[in-house]
């Protein structure tokens, strides 16, 4: 596909730039309050730390139901951005803001009642002082997930109408404020997991409120009022919800399997649960780019399907993947470089060390291949309006290779930690694999959410 078979390009060179490029640097600022987070409750102590990275996974999962929502509010907003139809962009997007809070304060209330017995669940084997670090953190960064839902879901929307740096700078000062607290509560205060909690709170707090904000004032392409939030609307709830549903079965599995993993890797001591937050911290740099784009996806692709145009979604799409592909080598070289030096912030025993540095290499390698066709194009998939797709793929990927995998290689093998990284790549491939032969078929140019 060329580019003089698409026409008229929909988005030009400088159009996906100022997209991307802000969508990046989040992402950049993500990794690096993961890290700065990770870092700092390390002088906390390994029980701190492993207390905080297992909830993390929990966190994780949360995140990924509300990220899920914000997603299928997107999709359906972008095509009728696409489509030219202010009235409805408009009614779906103050659908999307209901539906996050009633989401988000489910979640929250039932994190807060159920706190101890999550993590027994998940972690049944782990020492005390972990647990104890565990149920503590959780406790605290619950009461976020209300303001985390909104901001999402706002975010979301400020993607659709491509305005990528408005995320970015909330980004930015969620961050600052996540970082200085941390290094407040830590340093400082000496608060432990305290510490690194409250500041969670606090910088999620601060950014719905400006998100959110922000989708209220006068000019905006996509504008949402009270009375478009509080008054349900049955229709556009269905139109959200169709894209949101099977987005967030498919999500909330995927990230239940990482923690059923991570509950597995807890069966392999202290030092393989650090080497392991370590490891998912430091091998989000080399698909920072890929991660960017997975949020470009839904905005560039769900725009060109709102519009009919399904050979520039193709176009788009093939034109996402070669840049996160490029993305991928480029930090994966950068990093192997420099990876005993990044490691080496790390207040890690020597053992954690060698471990992490196995599994960030074999996760990065693999990474440059497989890891923009599990993903870009899964998100691609998706803000066609093809959920069903690949909501069914994750489940059963999720449960053969991302959980069976990591049982397989993991316990009855032998391999530890080795192994469950092992089982995550095969999972990446089986998903590759099925996402490319979705998108060769064509059959997603049958979909669609408006």
């Amino acid at each position: 596909m060329n580019e003089a078979a698409v026409g008229k390009r929909m988005f030009s060179d400088q159009d996906l730039y100022k997209l991307i490029v802000p969508l990046v640097i989040e992402q950049a600022l993500a990794f690096f309050v993961g890290v700065a987070d990770t870092m700092m409750v390390s002088y906390a102590g390994e029980a701190a730390m492993s207390g905080v990275s297992l909830v993390d996974m929990y966190t994780f999962l949360v995140s990924t139901l509300l990220a899920a929502l914000g997603t299928g509010g997107a999709v359906v907003v972008s095509q009728y951005i696409g489509h030219r139809d202010q009235k409805q962009a408009n009614e779906s997007a103050g659908q999307l803001m209901l539906i996050a809070a009633v989401g988000s304060t489910l979640l929250m209330i039932f994190s807060l009642v159920l706190r101890v017995q999550i993590i027994n669940l998940f972690y049944p084997n782990i020492e005390a002082d972990v647990r104890a670090a565990a149920v503590r953190y959780i406790f605290i960064t619950a009461f976020s997930y209300p303001f985390l839902g909104l901001y999402n879901a706002s975010a979301a929307l400020f993607r659709s109408m491509k305005k990528t740096t408005h995320t970015m700078i909330v980004s930015i000062i969620m961050n600052i404020i996540n970082v200085v607290g941390n290094a407040i509560g830590i340093f400082i205060l000496h608060a432990g997991v305290d510490g690194v909690a409250v500041p969670t709170l606090l910088s999620r707090m601060a950014a719905c409120f400006l998100m959110t904000g922000m989708l209220f004032m006068k000019g905006q392409q996509i504008r949402v009022s009270f009375s478009s939030i509080f008054r349900v609307d049955k229709e556009h709830v269905r139109r959200v919800l169709h894209i949101a549903i099977p987005n967030s079965i498919e999500n909330g599995l995927f990230a239940l399997g990482r923690i059923l993993v991570t509950s597995i890797v807890s069966l392999f001591g202290t030092h393989q649960i650090a080497a392991s937050s370590a490891a998912l911290s430091v091998g989000t740099i080399a698909i920072m780019v890929c991660s960017g784009n997975n949020l470009a996806c839904v905005t560039v692709i769900g725009q060109c399907v709102g519009a009919g145009e399904y050979e520039q979604a193709k176009y788009y799409m093939k034109r996402i993947l070669k840049i996160s592909y490029l993305g991928n080598i480029a930090l994966t070289i950068i990093m192997q470089i420099f990876l005993n030096q990044i490691l080496g912030l790390y207040d890690l025993s020597g053992e954690a060390v060698r471990y992490a540095y196995i599994l960030v290499t074999i996760h990065n390698v693999c990474a440059c291949f497989i890891h923009p066709t599990s993903f870009n194009l899964a998100n691609g998939l998706r803000a066609t309006g093809d959920a069903a797709y690949t909501m069914k793929v994750g489940m059963v990927s999720m449960f053969i290779f991302r959980v069976g995998a990591a049982i397989l290689f993991g316990i009855i093998l032998n391999f530890q930690i080795i192994g469950v990284w092992m089982a995550m790549i095969s999972d990446w491939t089986a998903r590759s694999c099925a996402f490319i032969y979705r998108f060769k078929s064509g059959k997603w140019k049958e979909k669609r959410a408006i």
